[in-house]
């Protein structure tokens, strides 16, 4: 379902990524470990096209990145793509069912269909009692779960979290760990995870390891 194929990618005289492969298959949890400076949140971003590769190829559900100008490559992120961010980048001003309902209204979707799917992956998430909340008064856990029903809205192919547990006490990373279980056994999602956390990479289907911008 993703394919990455021999990613080259440099800042300046630093060559981060060097000819880094790997395949994920759908309804994957699949975990990137190693130390800081490995390339891995580099790699996501490539991933998630929020960077551009400076060769090599990404292609999600068929569909080669390269080959799509910035507005259809902006449309195809928003749709097929979800993103879990280790500070939640939540919108401060909007309540969490309005930062849910965002990326279909972005997308020119009606109102009411963006406000009872956000219901409805409130709910999921176990969020509902407290929609009506904006961010300051959320827990971090609390946050971290609108922020993944937030990238369950346009029901992309696959989710990217970079260091989704990061900020979390250990009973809430626990949570958000077989939160991650749950949505691959009743939906088959996809989740691509950039971690530190050994009991979230242990958890996953499989954990590739990087090093110095190669894959091990």
């Amino acid at each position: 379902m993703i394919e990455v194929r021999d990613i080259h990618k440099s800042f300046g005289e630093l060559e981060v990524l060097h000819g880094v492969s790997l395949e994920v298959k759908r309804g994957e949890i699949v975990s990137i470990v190693g130390a800081s400076g490995a390339g891995k949140t580099t790699l996501l971003q490539i991933m998630g096209s929020l960077l551009a590769p400076d060769s090599g190829v990404v292609v999600i559900d068929g569909v080669e990145l390269s080959t799509l100008n910035e507005d259809r490559l902006s449309d195809f992120r928003n749709r097929h793509i979800g993103f879990i961010f280790q500070s939640y980048h939540l919108l401060p001003e909007f309540t969490a069912l309005e930062n849910v309902m965002m990326p279909m209204l972005i997308a020119g979707g009606r109102r009411g269909d963006a406000e009872q799917r956000a219901k409805e992956l409130l709910a999921m998430v176990g969020m509902s009692h407290r929609e009506e909340h904006k961010p300051e008064a959320l827990s971090g856990g609390e946050q971290q779960r609108v922020a993944i029903a937030r990238a369950l809205m346009m029901r992309p192919s696959v989710i990217l979290a970079d260091e989704p547990t990061g900020n979390l006490d250990t009973a809430t990373r626990e949570e958000i760990q077989r939160l991650f279980i749950e949505l691959r056994d009743s939906i088959n999602q996809t989740f691509v995870i950039v971690t530190h956390d050994e009991a979230l990479a242990e958890r996953s289907d499989r954990t590739i390891h990087m090093s110095d911008g190669r894959v091990l």
